[in-house]
């Protein structure tokens, strides 16, 4: 017996398959990162306006000395030091001074570096030899040693430290920029100018240094970080800046004598560096990851 098809009997189409959806990526946004931009903002906002708040200028007494954070006047809100002094004050202040010497040691550094670590880099033969072997004899000197002995040597003043830690800083953006250098000088379009007949110099200033200038611009914070808290060492040890002219780890040192009965003359000037150089290290990673050119090829 023959089976035969009945009429409401119907062909299956074949199931198509369907592509993935694949949700839409959001980039995550640290809470941690945009607090240290909204820090440094604060920070430096108000060290450049403090001599227009209402507050005292960092050498006159505003009450008696040691006194515990209090509200009702601004100049108490940290308290006063050993001398009376506002402590905010002095903080905001010594922002200038730590800032500074960072911001300024660090981007000469930095400058006299990447020059060096450039020509290296690129000219290679003796030039390299040279600047690798000067770069590696500053970097077996202790930099404390170093700074130490220029302290010792010269008169302690803003000067002094900018020359000690601008020293520091040179090798470390040496071999950053000879790295950097060796690997972006074997790409095409470096090969490509020099067969046009495209000079050391062009090659040098119009296709290696742009794509340096992300990389090292990115790592500059955490280097400024570092030489805060280098300041900050000299400082709390005397051989930074000198008295009256207040720095937060000459505060620190003014206070370490009367840590156990008023902590807050000792914990307030360190919290502001521990921020300030928290906050710096996470912008720098942040900019790394961002702008850094070696990292994304």
């Amino acid at each position: 017996m023959t089976a035969t098809a009945t009429s409401h009997d119907a062909v299956v189409p074949p199931r198509v398959a369907q592509a993935p959806v694949v949700p839409a990526y959001k980039k995550r946004r640290s809470v941690i990162v945009w607090a240290s931009y909204a820090w440094l903002f604060l920070i430096i906002a108000l060290a450049a306006i403090v001599s227009l708040l209402p507050l005292a200028d960092y050498t006159v007494p505003v009450g008696t000395s040691r006194l515990t954070p209090q509200f009702g006047s601004p100049d108490l809100l940290f308290g006063t030091d050993n001398l009376g002094r506002s402590i905010l004050s002095r903080s905001l202040y010594g922002a200038r001074v730590s800032m500074v010497v960072g911001v300024v040691a660090g981007l000469t550094g930095c400058l006299i570096g990447m020059v060096l670590g450039l020509l290296a880099g690129y000219l290679g033969g003796r030039t390299d030899w040279f600047i690798s072997f000067l770069a590696d004899a500053m970097l077996a000197f202790p930099p404390l040693i170093l700074l130490l002995a220029l302290a010792s040597i010269l008169i302690p003043s803003v000067t002094t430290i900018l020359i000690g830690l601008s020293l520091v800083t040179v090798p470390t953006f040496i071999r950053l920029a000879r790295a950097n250098t060796i690997a972006w000088a074997s790409r095409e379009f470096v090969r490509a100018a020099k067969n046009m007949g495209a000079g050391n110099a062009r090659i040098l200033t119009k296709e290696i240094l742009p794509n340096l200038l992300p990389g090292i611009g990115a790592y500059l914070p955490i280097v400024v970080a570092a030489l805060i808290v280098a300041e900050g060492s000299l400082s709390f040890l005397g051989l930074g800046i000198p008295s009256p002219t207040p720095s937060w780890g000459g505060m620190i040192n003014d206070g370490k004598d009367a840590i156990a009965t008023s902590p807050h003359i000792v914990f307030i000037p360190a919290a502001v560096i521990f921020f300030t150089v928290f906050s710096l290290n996470q912008v720098g990673d942040h900019l790394r990851t961002r702008f850094d050119r070696a990292t994304q090829r």
